[in-house]
């Protein structure tokens, strides 16, 4: 089953939505990584609808993501993470943004690999800590020296973010501009590939 095209829609965009069929586009990377803005905004170029899987895992569990990883621990805040986007990936197409952590588990991995395109907006530490120290609610960050901490989930998930279909650049310009750069990468990336 597949959305239905809003009427204005350019022709970049009808082409990109013609090429990307039934798959969805997941957004990857770390915090701040501009995930949530940037899928907001190119759902909205592509006509489809724009799920981030922390808001549908806090309405899931009716706890905020800090509560759950305080309540309940990190463990049992990923298990459902894993059950939350094996149910989008189910719904019909829609751009996706997860959460740091996703891609980082295998099975949630692996399930993006058959249902989705996975793109990591790829942010150097300056952009990713200008960006997290504007918001309070980063659970993995509430500790003495936050920037250590981000410096090591660079190392840690990088490696693994790199196995995404697709990489971009998150860079400090205007959303249109990075709309367009994620625009043109799945063209390109769709281009090459005959599914």
């Amino acid at each position: 089953m597949t959305t239905p095209l809003p009427p204005l829609l350019d022709a970049e965009a009808l082409a990109l939505r013609e090429k990307l069929g039934a798959r969805h586009i997941v957004l990857v990377g770390l915090m701040g990584a501009g995930k949530t803005s940037v899928g907001k905004r190119l759902a909205a170029a592509l006509g489809l609808p724009f799920v981030d899987s922390d808001h549908a895992i806090e309405e899931s569990a009716r706890m905020t993501i800090p509560e759950i990883f305080e309540k309940r621990g990190e463990a049992e805040f990923r298990a459902g993470e894993r059950k939350v986007i094996a149910r989008l990936l189910c719904e019909p197409t829609q751009v996706i943004a997860t959460g740091g952590g996703a891609f980082m588990d295998p099975e949630t991995r692996a399930r993006i690999q058959q249902g989705g395109l996975s793109l990591w907006l790829k942010a150097e530490l300056p952009v990713l800590m200008r960006r997290v120290l504007r918001r309070g609610n980063r659970p993995l960050l509430q500790n003495a020296d936050p920037e250590a901490t981000m410096r090591g989930l660079i190392e840690a998930r990088y490696p693994t973010y790199a196995l995404a279909d697709i990489t971009v650049l998150s860079e400090e310009v205007a959303h249109e501009v990075m709309v367009k750069a994620v625009m043109d990468a799945l063209t390109s990336a769709l281009n090459k590939d005959p599914a």
